[in-house]
C-alpha cells in the first residue's frame, strides 16, 4: 500500500499548516510507516492510506515520488 505522510521537518517544530510537507511511503501498514520514519526526526502529523482513485490523482502530480526508507 502507498501512504501519504504529512509532517514537519523537525520534531521540535509546532505544526503550522504553511510549513507542512508531504511524502509518499510504501508499507504494509501505518505502523510500518512510523517504524520506517522513526529515526528521521520528523513530527508526523497525519498518515493516510491512498485508495486506488486517490493514488491515481496523486500520481498526476509531477512531485509524486514514493520514498524508500
Amino acid at each position: 500500500m502507498i501512504f501519504k505522510v504529512l509532517y514537519q521537518e523537525l520534531a521540535t517544530e509546532v505544526p503550522v499548516r504553511e510549513h507542512t510537507k508531504g511524502m509518499y511511503v510504501e508499507a504494509e501498514s501505518e505502523r510500518k510507516v512510523r517504524e520506517k520514519l522513526k529515526n528521521e526526526g520528523f513530527n508526523i502529523e497525519y498518515i493516510q492510506v491512498l485508495n486506488e482513485d486517490h493514488l491515481a490523482y496523486e500520481q498526476q502530480s509531477e512531485d509524486f515520488v514514493v520514498e524508500n526508507y
